[in-house]
């Protein structure tokens, strides 16, 4: 029996990949400092352990431990739009966390495989559909993280022989995703504003362009890339192919809520305008068919969180640069 490392696990996809990796008949060990996940998201059968990936002296001990076979990577602050304004933060939670993590598979000495979940946000914008030949050139603080540690994987690599596996998912959502984060994952943000009797929130007139993907046609194949020796030491986009504008998406979430569409729209900000990927390598690499529809994938998540009832939407208040800050964030600091 394999032992494998979900940095993460009780949040939203290393939860599900968490379950993955336990139908599969792995041990799994799940870190998480619970800044952004639940224990309750932890699956049975999980050992978890409460620490923080920049903890080296923390992390290497439960590498001691455990002479883990693989690493899942997916311990993240992923809030693209917020990452200018939280730089130190973005870099010590994405890049030293990173590294730390990197560091102790390689002195292990027993990591079979590192799977690590980065992000079309390396991308920029201007090159879609986003395909894995393109020069990447991201535009915000998150995608420079996110480029940065794979590189670092590419490196370490050619040093010290750690195999790797990249995967850049976007605009995942799904069953166990946080839709109290104010700041990331427009349909869990949708979501709690229709439980909260809200109107949603749109920056901008809502004609950005984006392909949603459901968790279900994610988890899977994290879990199961380290069992296919093709997929070693390459880098694959993984999600869905159908594009939505906002406007669409905000229509289609509140029908999957059944409530009426009412939508605020806040100043925009500066963003990426069209973010979409082709997935031609992932679909021939693991033999893939098809994606969750979106009606589908919406009616399943909204089922969930109905059950689990609204939260309180959450204040990150470690803002570094407040200049340029978007209004509507801004004021909820000042509250």
């Amino acid at each position: 029996m394999a032992t494998a490392l979900v940095t993460g696990g009780a949040g939203f996809i290393g939860a599900n990949v968490a379950r993955a990796l336990l139908a599969d008949g792995h041990r799994v060990v799940v870190l998480d400092d619970l800044s952004g996940g639940s224990p309750h998201n932890v699956p049975d059968g999980a050992v978890f352990r409460r620490g923080d990936v920049c903890d080296a002296p923390a992390v290497a001990a439960l590498f001691a431990e455990f002479r883990f076979d693989y690493v899942f990577h997916l311990a993240a602050y992923a809030a693209e739009g917020l990452s200018h304004f939280i730089k130190r933060y973005n870099y010590t939670n994405n890049v030293i966390g990173s590294v730390t993590l990197i560091n102790a598979a390689v002195n292990a000495g027993t990591v079979r495989c590192f799977v690590f979940t980065s992000s079309i946000a390396v991308y920029g914008s201007n090159q879609v559909p986003m395909s894995e030949d393109l020069v990447p050139a991201p535009e915000d603080p998150y995608g420079i993280a996110k480029l940065t540690v794979e590189q670092e994987l590419r490196v370490t690599h050619e040093m010290f022989g750690l195999p790797y596996v990249i995967f850049r998912p976007h605009n995942v959502y799904g069953e166990y995703q946080n839709i109290g984060d104010r700041y990331r994952n427009v349909i869990g943000i949708f979501m709690n504003q229709a439980l909260r009797g809200e109107p949603f929130t749109v920056f901008g007139d809502g004609e950005q362009v984006r392909a949603f993907t459901h968790i279900g046609d994610v988890a899977p194949v994290l879990a199961r890339s380290v069992t296919n020796p093709a997929a070693y030491n390459e880098t694959f986009n993984i999600g869905g192919d159908t594009v939505y504008s906002l406007n669409e998406l905000a229509r289609a979430t509140a029908d999957a809520m059944g409530v009426p569409l009412r939508v605020t729209h806040l100043p925009a900000r500066n963003e990426v305008r069209q973010a979409y990927a082709d997935h031609d390598k992932v679909r021939k690499c693991f033999g893939l068919t098809g994606e969750t529809p979106l009606a589908e994938g919406l009616a399943a998540m909204a089922a969930w969180v109905r059950r689990h009832g609204p939260r309180e939407p959450s204040v990150f208040d470690a803002i570094e640069v407040r200049r340029n800050l978007p209004p509507s964030w801004l004021a909820v600091l000042r509250d």
